[in-house]
Formats: C-alpha cells, structure tokens, sequence
C-alpha cells in the first residue's frame, strides 16, 4: 500500500462531514493513526477519570508491537470497510 492512499484517507476523514462515525470507529482510526504516524504509545497512561483520553490512550497502547507500515495498512482497510466508495466521495449535499 502507497503512503499517497493512507495520506488520502486521513484527509477524507479530517475533512469531510458526510460520514458520521460512532466513538467506537472513531476510535479505531485514531489507534491506526497514531500507531502508524508514531508508533507504540509513548505516553503516560491517563487517570481512570480521564476517561475520553483513557479511552484514546487503551485504544493505541492495544497497537503495541504493529509496525507503522500494518497501522496504515489497517487504516485504509478499516475505513475501505465502513465507507467502501470513500474515494468518489467529494463533497456533501
């Protein structure tokens, strides 16, 4: 997979309003970004009642060990899935 699909990509779910995703997908992209664009989480877990970053932070420290090339991978793949026309997609309305 090229880097110019997993750049398409994050900027198809930066910037568009037509797809409307749960937290829970939400959080599935952020765990592939930052394992793909950081790598292992590298950031103090946060406190039980923090519990929107605690959530964010789980969701990436469970990428441990993939190597960024699989995190973008999975990225594409993940939003492939959900939004399968994404790249005809332009704008909404």
């Amino acid at each position: 997979m090229s880097d110019d699909s997993f750049d398409e990509a994050v900027k198809f779910i930066s910037e568009t309003t037509c797809m409307k995703a749960s937290d829970e997908q939400k959080l599935t992209f952020y765990k592939y970004y930052k394992q793909a664009t950081v790598g292992d989480c590298n950031t103090p877990k946060p406190s039980m009642f923090d519990f929107k970053n605690k959530a964010k932070w789980e969701s990436w420290n469970s990428m441990r060990g993939t190597s960024k090339e699989e995190a973008r991978r999975a990225y594409v793949d993940f939003l492939n899935k959900i939004q399968p026309n994404w790249k005809n997609m332009n704008k909404c309305g």
